[in-house]
């Protein structure tokens, strides 16, 4: 499906909101592991362990989900966050309406 430069931007827009998503996710991961750690639970090489895993995986996955992403690829992007629930139907509410009819139908054939 081609996108309209309308919903390119739309795209763009979603796109960095789910991206926040995923930080906010990965940080209260982080910030669970460091409070692990505070309380004592873990030791310190234990917990800095955990933290390095962590943050690799998930800078990997951000890498490859968003790194040098282009208008082909966006729905496939959209379509992968709503697959891991950073996007909501709600979030496509600003596209076009043959957008949100395509990436609900994909999202409920996918899930």
């Amino acid at each position: 499906m081609e996108l309209s430069k309308k919903d390119k931007k739309v795209a763009r827009e979603v796109i960095e909101k789910g991206l926040q998503r995923e930080f906010e996710k990965g940080l209260r991961k982080a910030d669970f592991i460091l409070q692990s750690w505070k309380s004592k639970t873990k030791d310190n090489s234990e917990t800095y362990q955990h933290l390095y895993k962590h943050i690799i995986n998930l800078d990997r996955h951000i890498a490859f989900r968003y790194d040098a992403i282009s208008g082909s690829r966006y729905l496939l992007t959209i379509t992968d966050q709503m697959l891991d629930n950073v996007i909501q139907e709600e979030d496509l509410a600003d596209f076009s309406e043959e957008v949100q009819l395509y990436l609900k139908r994909v999202g409920k054939h996918l899930s």
